[in-house]
């Protein structure tokens, strides 16, 4: 009766928990259209390359809060099955992936999967970014991909992400490293893990840095060291400097000042985010405008200070002014001579014949 009755209270709190789950890694709809060209990147990534993925489930958004980072989840890309090198790894594949040859394959690690094989398409609706690790050797980005895939199977560390949250808050009512999962060294291979600690772990197991800590001994010597992998998040792949940001961007210029030539809405209008598209069409804002401006005018005062137009009207009357004051003394002038003329006969009158 007890067994039965223990039994009861396990699927009653599995099943309360896989509600749970369902709704924290359930995608909401997001009318934002990815920023990255998928196509493309899917075109030029590479075995061993690290997938970013701005996560858009309500864990997501509390990773978002915990980590100050858009950057959600992230993923490794192991290539096609022709890709991978050691066949023995290519049949274990295939016990937990059964698509097609051809399907380019990712390792991640998700809440209430755990760590699975998958194809690239499903973030064909997901902003992402490449972060690819500049300078290592095929042989050793081959090391790391079948790390990963040994992982596959591993259970997903949900007490890490709590722990992380309390570590990474500006404030604790306890102590970030009291009874921490973060801080407890586990002999072997851990059995669960989450994303960007199964990837760091990978990296780590070739000697290639993400974040390494840095420290100069009495000599004067730089010595680096690992980086505790259980505080690895997806944004410290994008701050590395041993890793190169790669974008890809839905609208991408090739050749100079082609920015110019991108389908930017009417000047002046302006967004604060997707919301703002239900506003009337920059068409009907710019005719409203005008037809207001219009009204202005029309209704405007007489304005007393002189404008170009005034001023060149007046000017024109002033010119026409003078020519006529001259032209009035250039008569005047013509009939004083006229009665000067006059007066002299007058004064001097014609001889009398003799």
């Amino acid at each position: 009766m007890k067994g039965m009755s223990l039994n009861i209270f396990t699927k009653l709190r599995n099943s309360i928990w896989d509600r749970i789950v369902g709704w924290l890694s359930e995608n909401r709809d997001d009318s934002q259209m990815p920023l990255s060209d998928f196509d493309r990147l899917r075109y030029e990534i590479r075995p061993g390359d690290v997938i970013l993925v701005e996560g858009r489930s309500p864990i997501s958004e509390i990773i978002k809060t915990i980590t100050l980072s858009s950057w959600t989840h992230s993923a490794i890309y192991i290539g096609r099955l022709h890709n991978i090198d050691d066949p023995a790894l290519r049949d274990f594949i295939q016990k937990f992936y059964h698509g097609e040859p051809d399907d380019q394959l990712i390792i991640e690690s998700q809440l209430g999967d755990g760590t699975i094989v998958d194809n690239i398409r499903k973030y064909n609706e997901d902003h992402l970014r490449i972060c690819r690790p500049s300078s290592i050797t095929r042989t050793d980005a081959q090391k790391v991909i079948a790390y990963s895939i040994n992982r596959l199977g591993s259970n997903y560390n949900v007490r890490q992400i709590f722990d992380l949250a309390r570590f990474l808050f500006p404030y604790a009512l306890l102590p970030r490293r009291w009874r921490s999962s973060l801080f407890e060294h586990n002999a072997g291979t851990p059995t669960h893990t989450v994303c960007s600690t199964m990837m760091a772990e990978a990296f780590a197991s070739i000697h290639y840095p993400v974040l390494p800590v840095l420290h100069r001994d009495e000599n004067g010597q730089l010595i680096m060291y690992k980086r505790n992998t259980q505080l690895i998040t997806p944004k410290d792949f994008d701050y590395s400097p041993y890793f190169d940001v790669i974008k890809y961007p839905i609208l991408d210029f090739d050749e100079l000042t082609i920015y110019r030539k991108m389908p930017w809405g009417k000047d002046g209008v302006e967004l604060n985010d997707e919301r703002d598209l239900t506003m009337p069409a920059p068409g009907t804002l710019t005719n409203t405008v005008e037809v207001k401006l219009n009204d202005e005018k029309l209704n405007a005062p007489l304005s007393t200070e002189p404008t170009d137009e005034n001023i060149e009207t007046q000017e024109t009357a002033e010119k026409n002014t003078i020519e006529n004051n001259t032209t009035d003394n250039e008569t005047d002038d013509e009939d004083a001579q006229l009665t000067d003329t006059s007066v002299s006969d007058n004064n001097h009158p014609a001889e009398l014949k003799t």
